[in-house]
């Protein structure tokens, strides 16, 4: 079995393995049709579920045989113009090129003497990041699993930063559209239910300031203290960006921390076109972002980066074996001191590598061109009569209905788009997101993928409409 381990006498195998790999993905690539098969877990799970773990097959070429029909098949491939679902985007390939190098050195990201230069360059790419961000000279930062871990991370600063004794006390402000993270943090940090204020948004999907203005108060006069405000640049559902330079004036006005979730939104750190559309990121106390969002990189890679650096010492632990507390007074920089992780992968070399071949205008232009095509598909749905198309985008996500012309029932208009996005995904055709906007059923577009044309959003549109005229069609039939 040691002819499996990685190492100088197995360098050739390696090479063989990884090239046949490599090429079955891309022959895939080239050839996908379609963003998804259709396949039913019904009809994938026996599949898997005949295979025995415990009997090998001792041959790569085998076991990629096996994982065509086990995955490499049915995967919903993020690539194709027609995935328009979630916020994943399709990856560029210096990126990929850095997964399989660090996958393969597979160092981890906790301490210098288990990576050395991955340490240094990680703290570069976070140099890099708050100098974009303007946070100033103080400021600092680690990677992440995602924007959920570098939410709580952030809440946990602003916790521990209150200087209260009370964590029944302390209460968080987020809009209705912020992440489901928010309110997740707040339950593993141990601040019971109520400690998430909501704040309500406008018809726009941004947080209404002056209700914030109105609830930081009533906290204060009720005794509690207002631990941290969420602004989010670049909500889940719709790309809504909070305004941020009035929610600054209010945090500073009630000494509130500032966080600020650009999970979606950090893209425009590098747009040549829309930065300003994230103006007031810079009086943050703490900053999301997931490159693997809006910065074309693979899942994972993502970042909590802070205004003062000297708040990450909320997360540090000295173990002996590991990070002694002598190791600061020697000067040996260890990432665990700043991180929620102890082992962690290298996540930052895919970015690494992507900032040194195609340099962060290079990224830029690739989301300015979503951002572009998000705001042609508004006008696209404002002209279609078909369709009722919520708000204009901030960045590149639109939420859209079908609207029949001979039905009024909003539920049976409700079953119509579900029905539509479930028969939608079932065909392969494409793939589109959905959501609530009140008590009545959405659909959404995600466009993250540069390749993605008018024409396709037309076209999606068009299979839609269809899926729906053929529910309600079935429907009036089965009513008469």
């Amino acid at each position: 079995m040691r002819s499996h381990l990685l190492n100088d006498l197995t360098a050739e195998h390696y090479r063989r393995s990884v090239t046949e790999g490599v090429e079955r993905v891309a022959a895939k690539l080239a050839t996908t049709e379609r963003p998804f098969t259709g396949v039913t877990a019904d009809a994938l799970a026996p599949v898997i579920d005949r295979i025995d773990l415990d009997r090998p097959l001792h041959d790569t070429t085998a076991v990629l045989d096996e994982l065509e029909d086990v995955y490499l098949r049915d995967a919903v491939y993020f690539h194709h113009p027609r995935y328009l679902a979630h916020l994943n985007c399709p990856v560029v390939i210096p990126a990929v090129l850095g997964e399989a190098v660090l996958s393969a050195v597979n160092s981890s990201l906790d301490t210098w003497d288990q990576s050395a230069g991955g340490t240094l360059i990680e703290r570069k790419l976070v140099d890099w990041t708050t100098a974009r961000i303007g946070l100033g000279e103080a400021a600092d930062g680690v990677f992440t699993s995602g924007g959920t871990q570098s939410n709580l991370q952030a809440l946990l600063l602003a916790r521990e930063e209150s200087k209260t004794d009370s964590a029944a006390k302390l209460r968080i402000f987020a809009s209705e559209a912020s992440h489901f993270s928010v309110q997740k943090s707040a339950k593993l940090l141990g601040l019971g239910q109520d400690a998430v204020v909501c704040v309500p948004v406008g018809q726009d999907r941004r947080m209404q300031t002056v209700a914030l203005a109105r609830e930081l108060e009533r906290c204060v006069s009720d005794g509690l203290v207002p631990m941290a405000v969420v602004a989010t640049a670049g909500t889940t559902d719709f790309g809504s960006i909070d305004p941020l330079p009035e929610i600054a004036e209010l945090c500073e006005q009630y000494g509130t921390w500032m966080h600020v979730d650009a999970a979606y939104g950090c893209g425009l750190l590098t747009s040549l076109k829309h930065r300003d559309r994230i103006a007031g990121i810079e009086r943050a106390d703490s900053v999301t972002v997931d490159y693997h969002k809006s910065f074309f990189q693979p899942v994972s890679s993502s970042a909590l980066l802070v205004r003062d650096a000297a708040t990450l010492r909320h997360a540090t632990y000295h173990a002996e074996y590991l990070n002694p507390r002598r190791t600061i007074a020697e000067r040996i920089p260890n990432q665990v001191d700043k991180s929620l992780q102890t082992t962690r992968r290298f996540d930052a070399l895919k970015l690494w590598m992507t900032l040194r071949t195609m340099g962060a205008d290079g990224i830029g232009q690739l989301f300015d061109e979503v951002c572009d095509l998000a705001a042609e598909g508004w006008r696209l749905l404002a002209a279609d009569p078909r369709f009722d198309v919520v708000v204009e985008p901030s960045l590149s996500t639109l939420v859209f209905r079908y609207i029949p012309a001979a039905v009024t029932d909003p539920a049976e208009i409700d079953r119509a788009n579900l029905y539509a996005r479930k028969a939608l995904f079932a065909s392969g055709d494409a793939v589109v997101a959905g959501t609530k906007v009140g008590a009545r059923h959405y659909l959404k577009f995600t466009l993250l993928n540069p390749e993605t044309t008018t024409a396709d959003i037309a076209a999606v549109l068009a299979l839609i409409a269809g899926h729906a005229e053929q529910y309600l069609g079935e429907s009036l039939d089965r009513a008469s």
